[in-house]
C-alpha cells in the first residue's frame, strides 16, 4: 500500500481569543534511505548513499533525481532496477527504503561513498564537506529561446492551483515544469525543496525527456545554489522562483547560462542572469 502524503492532526484553533478543537491535515515528514547495489571488480556490493527527509510519493523519481542530479549515474540506462526495499529490519522501514542496481559496466566513483548525504527536509547541502564535493559537471549546451514576460507572471497562480496537497496543509514546496506558452506540465510537491525538483527531474529521467532546455522551471520557494546546480544539471534555461536567490546561486546561474528570476509576482519579477530570453 502506497504511503499517504498527508496526515489527520486535531488542534486547538485559536480565534477571538477562543479556542476551539479544530480537525486538521499535516503534510507527512519521514526518512527515505537510497541503497545502492553495484559491481566492484567482480562483486556485488550494496551500501546505503543517502537518507533525506522527505514527504511520501513518487519515491522512485525521487531517487532517480538525486542521482542524476548529483553526477551519480547519466541517464536511465545505468540503473538496471529500482524499487522499495522488501527485506528492511524494522516494519517502520517499509516502503522507506529504495534499493537501485546500478548496471554492470557503470563504473562508480568511489568518492561519492565520501560524502554525507544527510539532507533535510530545509537544506539540501547540509553536512557537504566543500564546495568542491558540492559542484557537479554541467556539460549541455541551453537553449537560446525566448519566453514573453506575461508568461513568466502567470507562472505562481498556476503553480498555486495546481498544488492539491499543499491546499490542504499549506506545508509543502512545489517545483513545475511549463512551456513557452505557460502550460504546466509537470508538478511535484515536498516538504524539501530539493526534493520536489529531484521528483520532477526523476520523472522526465524515467521517460527519457531530458534535457529540460525548452521547458521553465519554477519552485515555489528561494532559489540556493543547489537549486540551481540541479537545474542546471538537467538543462533547464529560464528558472524562476518566488523568493529570493542566494549570491551562489545568482553566481552559478551566470555561470551555467542560466535565466535566474526572482522575487517571482503576478505583475513583477527580479532577472538576475541572462536576461535576453525574457522578451516584451
Amino acid at each position: 500500500m502506497t504511503k499517504s502524503s498527508v496526515k489527520a492532526h486535531e488542534v486547538n484553533k485559536w480565534l477571538n481569543k477562543k479556542s476551539t478543537l479544530t480537525p486538521d491535515v499535516l503534510a507527512v515528514e519521514e526518512p527515505l534511505e537510497i541503497r545502492l547495489n553495484y559491481l566492484q571488480q567482480t562483486e556485488r556490493i550494496e551500501r546505503p548513499l543517502s537518507v533525506t527527509m522527505r514527504t511520501p510519493g513518487h519515491d522512485l523519481e525521487l531517487t532517480l533525481g538525486f542521482l542524476y542530479s548529483e553526477g551519480i549515474i547519466n541517464n536511465y540506462a545505468d540503473i538496471k532496477s529500482i524499487r522499495h526495499c522488501e527485506t528492511v529490519e524494522k516494519e517502520e522501514e517499509k516502503e522507506n527504503v529504495v534499493k537501485v542496481l546500478i548496471q554492470d559496466n557503470h563504473e562508480l566513483d568511489q568518492d561519492t561513498f565520501q560524502r554525507n548525504f544527510y539532507t533535510t527536509s530545509s537544506c539540501g547541502v547540509c553536512g557537504k564537506s566543500s564546495m568542491a564535493a558540492i559542484e557537479v559537471e554541467c556539460p549541455i549546451n541551453l537553449s537560446s529561446h525566448s519566453v514573453n514576460a506575461s508568461v513568466i507572471t502567470d507562472l505562481p497562480q498556476k503553480l498555486r492551483q495546481a498544488q492539491t496537497v499543499f491546499e490542504f496543509t499549506g506545508g509543502l514546496h512545489a517545483s513545475a515544469l511549463f512551456d513557452t506558452d505557460g502550460n504546466i506540465k509537470i508538478l511535484r510537491e515536498d516538504v524539501g525543496r530539493h526534493n520536489a525538483l529531484d521528483k520532477v527531474v526523476g520523472a522526465r529521467l524515467f521517460a527519457e525527456s531530458l534535457p529540460l532546455e525548452n521547458e521553465i522551471l519554477l519552485v515555489s520557494g528561494r532559489a540556493s545554489f543547489e537549486l540551481v546546480q540541479k537545474a542546471a544539471r538537467a538543462g533547464v534555461s529560464i528558472m524562476c522562483a518566488v523568493g529570493a536567490p542566494s549570491s551562489l546561486a545568482v553566481e552559478l546561474a551566470e555561470k551555467q547560462g542560466i535565466t535566474l528570476i526572482g522575487f517571482l509576482k503576478s505583475l513583477s519579477f527580479n532577472v538576475y542572469s541572462h536576461p535576453k530570453r525574457i522578451s516584451n
